[in-house]
C-alpha cells in the first residue's frame, strides 16, 4: 500500500495593501462680487453731443470711472460720450449740480451742450420750478434760460451762461509764464507749425482758424496730438475752424478724453471768443458743427459768453 501522501498546505497571499486614495478638500466658493442695483439713466443730446444722464440727488453709483467707461462703450454699452451726474449742490443758494466723467472714465469741469440738458431733465420733469435758475458746476455756478414749447412746459431751446474766458497760461493751463497769454501765436506740432489762440471756458482749449475746410487729417491725426501736447498739462480740447462765406463758422472739436464729437459747447464759445479776437466775427456768430447750431454771443457789458440751443430727450432705462 501507498502511504498517503501529505497535501501541502496552500500559499494564502497577503492582500495587496490599497493605495490610500487622496481626496481634495472641497473648495470654498469664492465671495461672491458685490453687484449694485440697477442705475437709471436717461439718453439725452444737444445737437449729437451725448450723455448718459444719472439722477444721484439721493445715491451715487459706485466706481464712476469704470461705469462711464462701460456706459459709453457705443458696442458693449449705451454709447455716449460720456456720463453726467445730477446731483444737490454743495453750495450756499444753489439747488443742483452737474458731475462730468468722459468716455475714458476721466473726469471734466463741465461740458455747455451737457448743462443744457441738464437744465431741460429739472425744467421738464419739474424738479426746477423756475425758468431761469443757477447749476453748480466743476467750472463754478452758471445761469440757464429755457424756453419752453408753446403751451407746453417743456424745454425747447436753452441759454446758457458759459461765464468769462480766461487767457492767462496758468488758468488754462498752458506751459510758460503763468501770467502771459496765447494768443494768434505759432505752435509746432511734430514738424508742422499751426497758429493757435488758447484760453479756457472753465476747461482748456486750443482754436485753429483754417483757410479750408477742417479734413480728418487735421481731426483725427493732430486733435489727439496736441489734446496730449506737453504744453497742455491737463490736456486740452481741440477746435478746428473754417469761416464760411455766409460768416457763420464751420467747427470740429477733438475732445479731451472723448475724441471727435458731434458738437461741443464750451468748444463753441472759446471759438466765439478767438474769432472775434482774431478779427474773423463780431461778438455774435452762428457757430456750425457735426451735429447742428449754436446761436453764440461774447457779451461786451458783463464779458460772459452765451450759448442758446436745444436739448433732446431720446430714451431711458435701467443699467443692470
Amino acid at each position: 500500500m501507498k502511504a498517503a501522501s501529505k497535501k501541502r498546505p496552500r500559499a494564502t497571499r497577503k492582500p495587496a495593501r490599497r493605495k490610500p486614495v487622496l481626496r481634495a478638500k472641497a473648495r470654498k466658493a469664492p465671495p461672491k462680487a458685490k453687484r449694485q442695483a440697477g442705475v437709471s439713466f436717461v439718453k439725452m443730446h444737444g445737437i449729437g453731443n451725448d450723455y448718459v444722464y444719472i439722477d444721484a440727488r439721493d445715491s451715487v453709483p459706485e466706481n464712476l470711472p469704470e461705469l462711464a467707461r462701460r456706459m459709453s462703450d457705443r458696442h458693449f454699452g449705451i454709447g455716449s460720450d460720456g456720463i453726467i451726474l445730477i446731483r444737490r449742490a454743495d453750495q450756499k443758494g444753489v439747488k443742483h449740480r452737474m458731475q462730468m466723467l468722459n468716455a475714458d472714465g476721466s473726469e471734466s469741469e463741465m461740458c455747455g451742450n451737457g448743462l443744457r440738458c441738464v437744465a431741460k431733465y429739472l425744467y421738464d420733469r419739474k424738479l426746477e420750478k423756475s425758468e431761469a435758475f443757477p447749476i453748480q458746476t466743476g467750472a463754478g455756478v452758471l445761469s440757464v434760460t429755457i424756453t419752453p414749447q408753446a403751451g407746453k412746459r417743456v424745454a425747447e431751446k436753452i441759454r446758457v451762461n458759459m461765464g468769462q474766458p480766461r487767457f492767462l497760461r496758468g488758468e488754462i493751463p498752458m506751459v510758460g509764464d503763468a501770467n502771459s497769454k496765447c494768443l494768434i501765436e505759432p505752435f509746432l506740432v511734430g514738424n508742422r507749425e499751426f497758429i493757435i489762440t488758447a484760453l479756457s471756458m472753465g476747461n482748456p482749449h486750443c482754436v485753429i482758424f483754417l483757410d479750408k475746410p477742417p479734413t480728418d487729417e487735421l481731426v483725427l491725426g493732430v486733435g489727439p496730438l496736441i489734446e496730449k501736447h506737453p504744453f497742455f498739462p491737463r490736456r486740452t480740447n481741440v477746435e478746428f475752424v473754417f469761416k464760411q462765406p455766409d460768416g457763420t463758422l464751420m467747427q470740429r472739436t477733438w475732445e479731451r478724453g472723448a475724441g471727435e464729437t458731434f458738437a461741443c459747447g464750451t468748444g463753441a464759445s472759446a471759438v466765439c471768443v478767438a474769432a472775434n479776437l482774431n478779427g474773423l466775427t463780431g461778438r455774435k456768430v452762428k457757430v456750425k458743427l457735426l451735429g447742428g447750431e449754436l446761436d453764440m454771443e461774447w457779451n461786451e457789458k458783463d464779458n460772459c459768453v452765451y450759448k442758446t440751443g436745444p436739448a433732446v430727450e431720446v430714451f431711458s432705462g435701467v443699467w443692470t
